[in-house]
């Protein structure tokens, strides 16, 4: 008979809750059963963790083995349980003294030949084990940057299951060669899945905060857009720009992450969480510290904009351009249905999902920016008389904008075409993006001072 015991980590949205992972053997016919309410993902670690324990020189025990994820009650996702219960396995069969197993959480998956791969949602994990008075934790080593951002906490970067053994058994460690002739790294494909929004609009989050590709210079005349956009980064105000096509909304909309101040840390862990869960960490960079910028396409669902998915929920775009900008362009075209889910974020600054497999909680407070044309064939305004639209039509399509949403729109500017004369011109330029931010981090400083106790 043996018994060992470790921790893992079970995410539900961006919060962790901290799991019990047993092994028991018991004399008997050799079989493996994993109890504890796991999904299909979690249930094939069997085979993993029995192929990853003999292809690492273990020996694999035929006994009969239990292995229990508590509290029973809480749904457990995802591959990520992976190394706790080839180490509590490993435990169990005195490969491992017990003792040195109980008071460590892991995280990773395990490739069938040993190897320990990441897995996303590692830092709000490694959060939660914090939270939970855990002081050592075991992670892959390609994500022991993420999770080395959590303070007070002694972060163990493995590369493989043999690596981990070595170090458990005070063992010499063995070196695991890695030589991809400049091939990506297949470790990290997992994290970057086509499909999962990878390249759905996260422009310039890994970008300086200045970013000089996207100057603020650049847009043409506009000076009453321009001031609204600065409005908008100082007082944390939604914007509606109206406008004929190429009048520069889009560029202004691009240009306005640029200007709001930097995270503080705690904000910075609360945007590195949203897209650690949803695999969205620019490489090379663990911590992100400038604003985001989300920009779904008009075709995008309801689930894509507030979050969801089948079984456990996934961050959307609100939460994504979480303590950044959302900019919805083409507006009137998105489905009514998607824009009118907008409304309750916009209040609370979050979004609960509830679904059949739990309800998630995931923060949602974002600077939004609309853009629209003012009529169907955009050419209609109070200077241009090229508009053809019936009187109908541009009712109509202005309306496919709820008044409650509108209601929640601080500032509405109607940006003019720009005229030839003023493109041509050599004229002075507005203010650069370094300038406008300095002057939206001072107005933001007096605000806090003036606001302060309240």
């Amino acid at each position: 008979m043996g018994f060992a015991r470790t921790c893992s980590v079970a995410l539900v949205g961006v919060e962790g809750v901290v799991v019990e992972v047993q092994a028991d053997l018991e004399p008997g016919v050799a079989a493996f059963t994993l109890v504890g309410l796991p999904d299909k993902s979690l249930t094939e670690s069997r085979d993993r963790v029995r192929a990853a324990v003999v292809n690492s020189g273990a020996q694999w025990p035929q006994k009969k083995l239990t292995v229990g994820l508590s509290p029973a009650s809480v749904p457990k996702s995802g591959s990520g349980f992976d190394l706790a219960v080839a180490a509590s396995v490993l435990g169990a069969a005195e490969r491992i003294d017990p003792r040195v197993l109980a008071d460590i959480v892991m995280i990773g998956e395990l490739g069938l030949d040993g190897r320990v791969r990441p897995v996303r949602g590692i830092l709000p994990a490694v959060l939660a084990a914090a939270e939970a008075g855990y002081e050592q934790v075991v992670v892959p080593e390609c994500a022991a940057p993420e999770a080395s951002l959590v303070p007070g906490v002694s972060v163990l970067g493995v590369r493989s299951l043999r690596q981990l053994i070595a170090v458990l058994a005070d063992e010499p460690v063995p070196e695991e060669e890695q030589d991809l002739q400049g091939r990506p790294d297949p470790l990290m494909a997992g994290l970057r899945m086509p499909g999962t929004g990878a390249a759905t609009g996260m422009h310039g989050m890994g970008a300086a905060q200045h970013d000089h590709g996207h100057d603020l210079a650049d847009v043409v005349g506009q000076e009453s857009a321009r001031t609204a956009v600065e409005v908008a980064a100082a007082g944390r105000h939604h914007l509606f720009l109206e406008g004929p096509p190429g009048a520069g909304k889009t560029m202004l909309a691009e240009r306005l992450p640029a200007i709001l101040p930097r995270l503080c840390r705690a904000e910075s862990l609360e945007v590195t969480a949203v897209h650690s869960v949803a695999g969205l960490l620019p490489p090379g960079k663990p911590l992100i510290d400038v604003a985001p910028y989300c920009a779904p396409h008009h075709s995008a669902t309801m689930q894509a904009l507030v979050g969801g998915g089948p079984g456990i929920a996934r961050p959307g775009a609100v939460s994504l351009a979480h303590r950044g900008v959302l900019f919805l362009d083409e507006t009137p075209e998105f489905s009514s249905h998607a824009l009118d889910a907008l409304r309750q974020p916009l209040e609370a600054g979050h979004v609960v999902i509830a679904r059949s497999a739990g309800v998630v909680r995931f923060p949602a407070r974002f600077l939004m920016v609309l853009a629209a044309n003012p009529c169907p064939c955009g050419r209609f305004s109070r200077t241009d008389e090229l508009c053809e639209c019936p009187s109908s039509a541009i009712r109509r399509y202005q309306a496919r904008l709820s008044g409650p949403l509108l209601d929640r729109v601080d500032l509405r500017v109607e940006v003019e075409r720009v005229t030839r004369s003023q493109l041509a011109g050599d004229g002075p330029r507005g203010d650069s993006t370094r300038a406008v931010a300095d002057r939206v981090r001072a107005a933001r400083d007096r605000a806090a001072a003036r606001l302060a106790g309240t």
